[in-house]
């Protein structure tokens, strides 16, 4: 198992970057909760649609959380909150909520680990490796998406 790569050539002009060779990651494919259901299904003995309605209700209770302002932490995993776009205001008295707050996102921080070495390393990241794509094994969803 390997995260697949694509080299892509910087087309920038005038930077550093011009001109020089980089790794893109490409998903191959994607995977949709139910799919995850399934996985599941057959490493435990919880049945899909147990885990299905618990991760349907997992998500709205995420939901209700981060907008009463709480971040959600799932241990092992990592946590989610909700983070602002702004635009400055000239001081704290000119700020207001319609003329400089322009948005909303959702943060995700992945829970993080210390490897052998004593290195912090991002849950999702430990013990990964990299493995360019092979030719030809982009799915139809892909295509195009550089």
């Amino acid at each position: 198992m390997s995260v697949l790569f694509r080299l892509h050539q910087d087309q920038s002009h005038g930077t550093a970057r011009s001109g020089k060779w980089y790794a893109r990651a490409v998903p191959i494919g994607v995977i949709n909760t139910r799919g995850l259901a399934e996985i599941i299904q057959r490493n435990c003995t919880v049945k899909r649609s147990d885990v299905m309605a618990v991760i349907e209700e997992l998500v709205e209770v995420m939901k209700d959380q981060m907008q009463d302002s709480k971040r959600v932490k799932l241990d092992g995993f990592g946590s989610f909150k909700i983070g602002l776009n702004c635009k400055g205001a000239r001081s704290a008295k000119a700020f207001t909520i319609t003329d400089n707050i322009e948005g909303m996102h959702v943060v995700f921080t992945p829970e993080r680990s210390h490897d052998q070495a004593g290195n912090r390393v991002k849950q999702f990241l430990h013990g990964v490796k990299c493995e360019e794509l092979p030719e030809n094994k982009v799915s139809k969803d892909e295509e195009g998406g550089d």
